[in-house]
């Protein structure tokens, strides 16, 4: 059969002629993908209303512009993402609104129905606000694709702050083409300058979980700049908005009733039943202006609903830190932060009433706090071990002042002082600095003073009432001695996307001391080095690779050194359900209570993974020889930690835990030393606002020769409105085993039972 020149060519042009507009478009869009760094967006006012369903409609949003060029910026670095995403941004009077269309296969898309700030590896947007635009401080807003809100506040001192909570709107739909989000943000929640016209610092970002994690964001990065918020993007075209202003009232009702063992040595003698007790709490806040914020709270119930996870504390000589997580705490949270950690709020421990003042003018941020505290925690740092005692009531007071300096630099004082009923005080004074050399490389320090005149207790017995500190000087009693003493902090840093380092020297004087910070220990000079190198593979298995290497050495005042310790690993992530993986070796050498210790070593491997929506892990597992301290004696120890998340459901989590620590004496093989926690927390949320939660947690502990072991279990119901409307009833009940002195008998017993009912309201004028 013979063709026509003529119809070969036709056949060959409409064969050919779909792969040129294919490779065209592949080429246009190549051309159209460019990361922009520092984009720009300028807004106008929405027209008609819009209300918060989570569809993005185009009655409401049809004449909004949306910003598209969204990059990867991890683990890729300014790739072209794998998913589409459009960000709508208008505002009225009273609200910015943001709206999110973000494109994916729906069934592949992660949620988890669940109570505020509680959701984790799920889909999520984010919105990022600097208002100052001068990179100390910033808003971080993130929804996941339920409407389920979780909130941050960022600092450049400490970073992000999760018990930062403010009142927001979202709302969200799994829709075919993937989810869409709709978020307004009241004014009247944000604080920024009281202009004309605003012009902010923003981003957008979204997260994507599936066999690697990753992250897409509207500003391109480059991630050898240590000031990652100087690369956002700039927000202009809000008009003659009002900042937060007026009073918010937030009062309390609390009940409780509580029944506690007559007799912790007749266990028989059952629980004293107390009277139920119910209590009024009032809080509020007035916003002077757009800058000033002053809250004060009376009676104020600052009772956990949740108890703090037990940790590991039998080989530990020092007191433990926890989170804070008390609502009052939470405004200007950044501004009190810093290095040292000198104003630990949790020291300011059952306060009749308290009193606090925010404010942020330009380039600075002062935050000023009174608290009468009923029941003072002080602790006296050693070099090797604190003491801890309750020396009742007494008086706190603390002043805190930062200034920006250009863009991500920072100049501030603290000044905290605690006086104490019946005399004694403790007061500190404080410089910090975070200077930023160059994109890459950064000095930041503190600087403390303490003036201590300790309180006169003839009945507290440290159980070691001759010990002297600060080569004899003073005694560790508290006998009303007077003394002062210094610390400091100073760390090299160079931050980026593959080299980073960090050179660090601190110390703390003998006869430094502070009641309102956290610092367990003093008496010591300490260096530290730590360097690590991140690869990043274009294809395998391996994600990230990461080498490190770390080296730290302590010594007193004297001279005589601590410790040695000597650190090698290998960090990474896998490109197969979010495994990230480590492996370490630590050489040591410790001194304690003058017993020389120099072949210390463990060896630790750790891994966890998100295999899909219903199920992850996290594992430790160390072994080694350690130091017994309390004795001291060379243990052979071994530590392991296993979490586990299920969630069978989008709205029920189980998450089990287990913790073991043992330490058996390597001359005589016997136990020094054992502890283990079990702790399982289950959640159901039955909507936005009702869910149902249950903490079961058994701890058994062997210190030297005493064993204890405790249940802990409580149920709780929740009903939220917003992080600060509402209500609680739930019980604690602490089940604990007993040695009986009469008969020689281990009872499990009851040795506390709790009732509490709490109903508090946000009233907003």
């Amino acid at each position: 059969m013979r063709y026509s020149h003529q119809f070969i060519f036709s056949g060959l042009k409409f064969a050919i002629i779909p792969f040129l507009i294919y490779g065209a478009s592949l080429t246009a869009t190549a051309q159209v993908f460019q990361p922009v760094f520092n984009p720009s967006l300028t807004i106008s006012p929405v027209e008609t209303e819009i209300k918060l369903d989570g569809i993005i409609s185009t009655s409401e949003w049809g004449k909004v512009l949306p910003v598209s060029n969204f990059v990867e910026r991890y683990p890729g670095e300014n790739l072209k993402p794998a998913v589409a995403t459009a960000v709508y941004v208008t505002y009225d009077r009273h609200n910015l609104y943001v709206a999110f269309n973000c494109y994916d296969d729906p069934s592949s898309v992660r949620a988890t129905m669940c109570q505020r700030d509680q959701f984790n590896g799920d889909d999520a947007v984010s919105v990022f606000i600097d208002t100052y635009g001068n990179a100390a401080w910033a808003y971080e807003l993130m929804v996941n694709p339920y409407g389920i809100q979780k909130d941050f506040l960022w600092s450049n001192i400490t970073g992000d702050d999760s018990g930062f909570d403010i009142i927001w709107e979202s709302a969200a739909t799994i829709t075919d083409s993937g989810y869409q989000v709709e978020i307004a943000i009241p004014f009247a929640s944000l604080r920024f300058p009281n202009k004309e016209i605003q012009t902010w610092k923003v981003d957008f970002w979204r997260n994507h979980p599936r066999e690697s994690f990753k992250q897409y964001s509207w500003a391109a990065y480059n991630q050898d700049d240590q000031c990652w918020v100087c690369q956002w993007g700039t927000l202009q075209g809000i008009k003659n908005a009002k900042p937060g202003r007026g009073f918010e009232i937030l009062p309390s009702l609390i009940w409780s009733q509580v029944g506690e063992l007559k007799s912790y040595q007749f266990p028989d003698s059952g629980l004293r039943e107390g009277r139920g007790k119910a209590e009024i709490s009032l809080g509020g806040k007035y916003s002077i202006n757009s800058n000033i914020t002053l809250e004060a709270t009376g009676n104020p119930d600052f009772s956990q609903i949740e108890s703090d996870a037990a940790q590991i504390d039998v080989n530990s000589t020092i007191n433990l830190a926890y989170p804070e997580r008390r609502p009052f705490f939470q405004e200007g949270s950044d501004i009190f932060r810093t290095l040292f950690n000198s104003f630990y709020t949790r020291t300011v421990n059952d306060p009749d009433y308290a009193v606090k003042v925010t404010g942020r003018m330009g380039n600075y941020s002062l935050g000023a706090l009174t608290a009468y505290d009923i029941n003072t925690p002080y602790v006296i740092p050693m070099d090797e071990y604190d003491i801890m005692v309750n020396t009742g009531k007494s008086l706190v007071n603390m002043v805190r002042g930062t200034k920006s300096i250009g863009n991500d630099n920072m100049i501030g004082f603290i000044i905290t002082d605690r006086r104490f009923d019946g005399g004694g005080y403790g007061t500190i004074a404080s410089v910090d600095t975070d200077i930023r050399l160059t994109q890459t490389y950064s000095i930041i320090g503190q600087y403390i003073y303490s003036f201590t005149e300790e309180p006169f207790d003839t009945t507290f017995d440290t159980g070691a009432p001759d010990s002297l500190f600060d080569q004899g000087k003073y005694t560790v009693a508290l006998d009303g001695e007077s003394f002062s003493g210094d610390a400091i902090i100073t760390q090299f840093r160079r931050r980026a996307r593959n080299w980073n380092l960090t050179i660090d020297y601190n110390h703390v004087a003998p006869s430094y001391r502070t009641e309102t910070g956290y610092d367990p220990w003093n008496d010591y000079r300490n260096f530290s080095i730590y360097s690590s190198y991140d690869f990043y593979p274009s294809d395998g298995i391996f994600e990230r690779i990461s080498p490190q290497i770390y080296a730290d050495g302590r010594w007193n005042f004297n001279g005589h050194q601590k410790w040695a310790l000597y650190n090698t690993s290998l960090n990474g992530n896998l490109r197969y359900a979010q495994t990230y993986f480590g492996l370490e070796y630590h050489a040591s050498m410790e001194n304690w209570w003058d017993v020389k210790f120099n072949d210390l070593w463990n060896l630790e491997y750790f891994m966890g993974s998100q295999f899909n929506s219903q199920i992850g892990f996290e594992m430790n597992i160390n072994f080694g020889r350690g130091v017994a301290r309390w004795i001291p004696e060379e243990g052979d120890e071994l530590f392991y930690q296993f979490i586990l998340e299920v969630k069978p459901i989008d709205r029920l989590l189980l998450e089990p835990t287990i913790t073991f620590f043992r330490s058996n004496s390597v001359e005589t093989g016997e136990e020094l030393l054992k502890q283990s926690i079990a702790r399982t927390r289950i959640r159901l949320q039955v909507n936005r606002a009702l869910s149902l939660r249950l903490v079961m947690q058994y701890n058994d502990r062997s210190f030297y020769g005493d064993h204890y072991k405790s249940w802990d279990i409580d149920p709780l119901i929740t009903y939220k409105i917003n992080p600060f409307s509402v209500f609680y009833i739930g019980s604690t009940h602490d089940i604990s085993k007993i040695f009986d002195q009469q008969d020689q008998r281990n009872e499990w017993k009851q040795s506390s039972r709790q009732f509490f009912m709490k109903l508090q309201y946000l009233f907003r004028a």
